[in-house]
């Protein structure tokens, strides 16, 4: 059994690890930055270590800093969360070369997913369709980059072959847009991944974005259904919920049992997601990603089963997990979850920076709706990391309850300092699109006037 874990990481998924610690009775050590001193989760925690400047780079990223922390406090054991090193394989191998147990999948796996386009070949092996695309890109030729566009079809997405989460990805129309996209997602990609390769990839107009949560234990893996995270911007997503409403059952299972024979064929260990595109005028669905650690929208998955996927991470990681049965997975009722971001959805969501001068959820019915965040009113929304401030996750007996349970939870948020997507979340939850269940990844492009509009002050008053 673990005895003591650093969180390799900050904000809401820090403090939501501490609690599954202080929960199992492991001991917790938080990191912090300058920017996180007062922050909640560097309280909450048994011990803290300050390792560093603000920038992420000589902080968060920084892996020396991180274990010379874990040696410091005698910690066994390091969770990353989610983003930052989460996804770095030498990270993970270093911690396991110190002799820590690594809180994921082996080193191998995280290597073998990280690298977008080994990871479709992998799924090409394990029988998981994926949608057509070009091989790893490092040239900027325009005629070897054109050669491939057209063997595709236009329109395609241009994205970077060593990272997810939507860095650096860019939509493509016509040839002449080609080339200037393609120099574009190598220079983030490069910045964000240290890897500027890139591949092509046909764009489905309209599609979902829909992910089956799996839990792996070696040769043998299980799944705890599926989310729908179509509702994004800025190909991030902002509204996610469990189950993916308006799929056909044959599909449903189809895309579980791909996502199994994904993990079982590689051999993954612990928490993972299985990311799909479902073509919603087909009803084809394609692998997109795998994602090697916990996600962002795992309550949803939580509030459905009843689970607690973090504490079975640290109690697999620990080895008082030795497996589980499809059978004792079952689900009940919608959860529906939506990210509160410090941005301004009238200026294409720009971040907003600035102190939280009003930060109360003293309104919501803790009863029915759980609130996941790393802010305390007061706090300061910093420009030097990702400006979510709180996840909000209702749970109800069927996905119109939980609609009408988010946005009176969300109605009795008060929140009040940087300019944030409060307002914009309960347009989006209340259009009538998003009520028929049509919904799309281009679902806030296609009502995004409308949905600024509801979402103004003054629409709000009346």
């Amino acid at each position: 059994m673990l005895k003591k874990v650093l969180i390799a990481n900050r904000g809401e998924i820090a403090c939501r690890v501490i609690r599954a610690c202080r929960k199992l009775g492991i001991a917790s050590v938080a990191v912090y930055s300058d920017a996180d001193a007062s922050a909640p989760h560097v309280g909450m925690a048994d011990e803290s270590v300050h390792i560093g400047p603000s920038r992420s780079a000589q902080s968060y990223l920084d892996t020396g800093k991180i274990l010379d922390a874990a040696r410091a406090t005698g910690a066994d054991a390091v969770h990353p969360g989610y983003g930052f090193l989460s996804e770095n394989a030498a990270f993970a191998a270093a911690v396991q070369a110190q002799g820590l147990t690594w809180v994921g999948p082996a080193p191998d796996s995280i290597r073998d997913m990280g690298d977008k386009q080994n990871a479709r070949e992998l799924a090409i092996k394990a029988g998981v369709p994926v949608v057509p695309g070009s091989p790893r890109l490092e040239t900027e030729d325009p005629a070897e980059l054109l050669a491939q566009a057209e063997r595709i079809g236009f329109p395609l997405l241009v994205k970077a072959a060593a990272g997810g989460g939507g860095i650096g990805m860019r939509q493509v129309f016509e040839p002449a847009q080609l080339v200037a996209a393609v120099q574009g997602t190598q220079s983030q990609a490069k910045s964000a991944f240290g890897c500027g390769d890139v591949f092509l990839e046909k764009y489905i107009p309209k599609a979902r974005h829909v992910e089956v949560q799996v839990f792996g234990f070696g040769g043998k893996a299980v799944h705890m259904y599926e989310r729908d995270c179509s509702l994004q911007r800025r190909f991030q997503k902002i509204i996610e919920e469990a189950p993916a409403p308006g799929i056909a059952a044959d599909v449903r299972r189809r895309m579980q049992e791909c996502a199994i024979a994904l993990a079982e064929s590689v051999g993954y260990h612990g928490a993972g997601t299985v990311e799909f595109i479902v073509d919603v005028e087909s009803g084809d669905f394609y692998f997109l990603e795998m994602n090697t650690r916990i996600q962002v929208e795992h309550p949803v998955t939580e509030m459905i089963t009843g689970l607690d996927l973090v504490a079975m991470q640290l109690q697999y990681a620990g080895g008082d997990l030795q497996g589980m049965g499809q059978e004792a997975i079952s689900q009940r009722g919608h959860a529906i979850e939506c990210r509160l971001y410090a941005e301004n959805p009238e200026k294409h969501f720009m971040p907003s920076p600035g102190v939280l001068a009003q930060f109360d959820f003293s309104g919501v019915d803790a009863a029915k709706v759980r609130v996941e965040t790393g802010y305390a009113q007061g706090g300061e929304i910093t420009p030097f990391y990702d400006p979510m401030i709180a996840k909000i996750i209702v749970h109800g007996a069927d996905r119109q309850a939980a609609v009408d349970e988010m946005i009176q939870a969300l109605k009795s948020v008060k929140v009040e300092g940087p300019k944030t997507n409060l307002n914009f979340l309960i347009a989006c939850l209340d259009h009538p699109a998003f009520r028929a269940q049509d919904v799309s990844t281009g679902f806030v492009g296609a009502h995004r006037d409308a949905l600024v509009a509801a979402s103004a002050p003054a629409a709000q008053a009346g």
